[in-house]
């Protein structure tokens, strides 16, 4: 096959993959091998073939993710720190046939929003939140966040985190799956494109459940802070897989109001 000449036409049977139009052409600025990136392409794509990008808005608080209204050509709304759900509640009640979703860290999520988060997800709220969990603070320093693993260092646990002084990670999301105002609660991953097709799937499915009006949907995605740990990305993709994976195993935790067995 010859090289393509400026002027040929590339016909839709032979495109592989051209980028959503819910993306926009801003460069993120995101670390390379970020996990965010990825995430927001599939959460585009699933807002693009579900055909609601002028039906959704996107609720964005303080953390690494603030200017994902950058990057997706959607409606969306700064919060505070940590009250994105708020916000999101709010949003929804004034219009509740629009799809509204949340898009936090887990500083954000677990640490200040701690109250926002888990009242919203009891209220049953018909909302999507979509939680990155990677263990660190990312944007403000690698401080240890609520999800920081045991023994796991940071700039404000330089020795490891210390239950006895700091106290055990919080397991969010099997916390929120034992509320009786969630209806779908998953754990999954972006870090390879087995993942990530398990990702897009969850994130649809979070979204469509909005139309049943059942209550909340939580999707975390662990994902690596390569910059906040220190390593290459792949180096923490690794880490991610062998320390990460263990102690927030993915998988559905409830399912259409039912909680799964994971045993």
């Amino acid at each position: 096959m010859g090289d393509i000449e400026s002027g040929d036409i590339i016909k839709d049977e032979n495109l592989v993959y051209s980028k959503t139009k819910v993306l926009t052409d801003n460069v993120m600025h995101y670390c390379p091998g970020c996990g965010h990136g990825t995430a927001h392409r599939l959460i585009a794509e699933v807002i693009e073939e579900m055909d609601i990008q002028s039906e959704t808005i996107g609720i964005t608080p303080v953390g690494c993710a603030v200017l994902m209204y950058n990057y997706l050509d959607i409606d969306m709304q700064e919060a505070a720190h940590g009250r994105a759900p708020a916000v999101a509640t709010a949003v929804k009640r004034l219009m509740p046939e629009k799809f509204v979703f949340t898009y936090q860290g887990d500083g954000d999520l677990a640490a200040i929003g701690t109250a926002e988060t888990i009242h919203a997800c009891n209220r049953g709220e018909n909302i999507t939140v979509f939680f990155i969990n990677n263990g660190i603070y990312g944007m403000t320093g690698g401080q240890m966040a609520p999800t920081t693993l045991v023994n796991m260092m940071s700039s404000t646990s330089p020795y490891g985190r210390d239950v006895q002084m700091m106290g055990n990670p919080l397991k969010m999301t099997e916390l929120v799956a034992q509320l009786p105002g969630t209806f779908y609660v998953t754990r999954q991953a972006v870090h390879t494109p087995s993942n990530v097709r398990k990702a897009k799937k969850a994130i649809r499915k979070a979204l469509e459940n909005q139309k049943l009006k059942k209550g909340l949907s939580l999707v975390e995605i662990v994902s690596n802070c390569n910059s906040g740990w220190k390593m290459s990305p792949v180096q923490a993709n690794q880490w991610m897989v062998e320390n990460m994976f263990p102690f927030y195993p993915l998988g559905d935790i409830k399912l259409d109001g039912k909680l799964v067995n994971q045993e």
